[in-house]
């Protein structure tokens, strides 16, 4: 969310939440992409603590397998981390190619 200011809006909680590794790989990697890469660490700790879960949730219609839903939901996390990755890599080509 922009600020009237221009600027991204440092009053939400996830910036307070994740000041530290946000400051680690923005200094790392630059704001975007260390952004990026904090949010793809949430997202496999979203991913671990799903999987942790579908081990007790297994499908009655396939056994081994969890339920449906948290099926679709991993699908779902994997899928938003490979377009964040590819969106990584994206601005790492631009940012070279920059200078």
């Amino acid at each position: 969310m922009l600020s009237r200011t221009g600027g991204y809006n440092r009053s939400m909680p996830v910036f307070d939440e994740k000041q530290e590794e946000l400051e680690h790989y923005e200094t790392m990697m630059g704001v975007p992409r260390g952004r990026l890469a904090v949010t793809m660490d949430t997202i496999t700790d979203a991913m671990a603590l799903v999987g942790q879960h579908g081990v007790y949730c297994q499908s009655q219609r396939w056994p081994g397998k969890p339920v449906m839903d948290i099926q679709i939901i991993m699908k779902s996390l994997a899928d938003a981390k490979e377009l964040i990755q590819s969106v990584m890599e994206e601005l790492k080509k631009n940012s070279s190619n920059n200078s």
